[in-house]
């Protein structure tokens, strides 16, 4: 076949403008690296959106993904697969005793977790009509289907597309009367992030967290808790919300967990896993044979590279180091977040920021608000961690001074 070689015009005349225009044109990655086809390289602080958590073509990951592609790729759930048996059984070892459905996406993950909710809500009603609303929070992000937009409160998210799922009331992160006040008998469950990534990097409190536990028991409805940005070991521990020592009635899992290659999973506890029955729910690609090898090759090198406890380590300086930049320039807000997934909250919009800083050579995300993510790979080394400081630091008197003298 003869492409049009132009690849801006590619995009420009073959693509859905669903989103912005891409500025650069990325040909290869290695690490926590990438180069565009200009031969430019960049510190990838994007990894994918939190998804290329072990960095850019790690050779674990590579290797699982190759082998596996050389002997089955797909043959769908009418069948076993010993990949996806050894998935399951490593995930449920990290979240405790429950059975797992996989996916292949975070929003995915989402709709799989809502439609638990409405299982749980025929099952709990003690009248003729089930229970059917979600408790979510304000700056929540849970995909873009339509169920996953219905529990997302931002009007960027949902415009255009009403009327959507009914019965998502909105309660207030971090205040726990605000989560008690909205529940009643038709109430189902909570769902929360436990890190809001897409939101703004809005971290839930361990009292928090240990709270909507406490709520969700009482009332007997379920907690849901949406790991798939904040999960696989992106702030040091497994999942996020391991700090408050609370047990979930069901995680979403996606992004990092696949290390690049799309997966999703939902693990469901023991007491709630028996609400789904066959034909009630399902995915053609979730869970094959490839998707599941990098999946394991990404927990076994957390494992072997003891990578959540060398994020904890090396985080907590580079947190520190942010910290001071944000006293440095008054353009910075705030430094929110945990481990590896970071935000930096300006009192401007950061796009000037985020602009010199590609120019410089590192790439950022941005999320809700006035807000650049930083979220480095699990693997990068201390000495990418101090590159970021400085080419911040560089970025920001620059963008500062000019702020200064356009103000003059």
């Amino acid at each position: 076949m003869n492409f049009n070689k132009n690849i801006e015009e590619q995009y420009n005349t073959y693509r859905l403008n669903n989103y912005g225009p891409a500025t650069i044109t990325l040909t290869k990655g290695e690490g926590e690296f990438v180069w565009d086809d200009a031969g430019n390289k960049y510190l990838d602080f994007t990894t994918g959106i939190a998804t290329t958590g072990l960095g850019h073509c790690h050779p674990a990951l590579v290797k699982a993904i190759r082998e596996q592609a050389g002997k089955l790729i797909h043959a769908s759930n009418l069948y076993r697969f010993k990949e996806q048996g050894d998935l399951a059984e490593a995930l449920v070892s990290k979240a405790g005793p429950g059975k797992v459905f996989f996916c292949n996406s975070g929003a995915e993950s989402s709709e799989t977790l809502i439609k638990l909710s409405r299982l749980h809500g025929i099952h709990k009603s003690k009248t003729n009509t089930p229970a059917t609303k979600i408790v979510v929070s304000n700056n929540a992000f849970h995909g873009r289907t339509f169920g996953g937009m219905s529990a997302t409160p931002q009007e960027k998210i949902q415009d255009g597309f009403y009327p959507l799922l009914p019965s998502f009331p909105v309660a207030r992160l971090n205040d726990i009367n605000s989560f008690a006040d909205q529940i009643d008998e038709e109430t189902a469950a909570i769902l929360i992030e436990p890190i809001q990534g897409e939101g703004g990097i809005h971290v839930a409190s361990t009292e928090f967290l240990r709270g909507l536990r406490a709520l969700c028991t009482e009332y007997n409805i379920l907690l849901l808790i949406d790991e798939v940005q904040s999960g696989t070991g992106r702030t040091g521990q497994f999942f996020a919300h391991e700090i408050a020592g609370i047990q979930a009635d069901a995680i979403g899992m996606a992004k990092g967990l696949g290390g690049g290659f799309p997966i999703g999973a939902v693990w469901i506890s023991e007491t709630f896993a028996g609400l789904f029955k066959p034909g009630s729910h399902g995915s053609t690609f979730g869970g094959n044979p490839l998707a599941c090898a990098a999946a394991l090759a990404v927990l076994e090198t957390i494992e072997k590279e003891d990578l959540l406890q060398r994020v904890t380590q090396l985080s907590e300086s580079w947190i520190k180091d942010l910290i001071s930049l944000k006293n440095k320039y008054d353009a910075l807000n705030e430094v929110r977040g945990r481990g590896f997934l970071i935000g930096l909250d300006f009192e401007e919009d950061p796009a000037p920021v985020q602009t010199e800083l590609q120019n410089k050579g590192l790439l950022t995300v941005r999320a809700n608000g006035n807000v650049l993510r930083l979220l480095p790979p699990l693997t990068v080394s201390e000495s990418s961690l101090q590159e970021s400081i400085n080419l911040l630091d560089a970025t920001l008197a620059l963008t500062s001074q000019k702020v200064s003298t356009h103000q003059r």
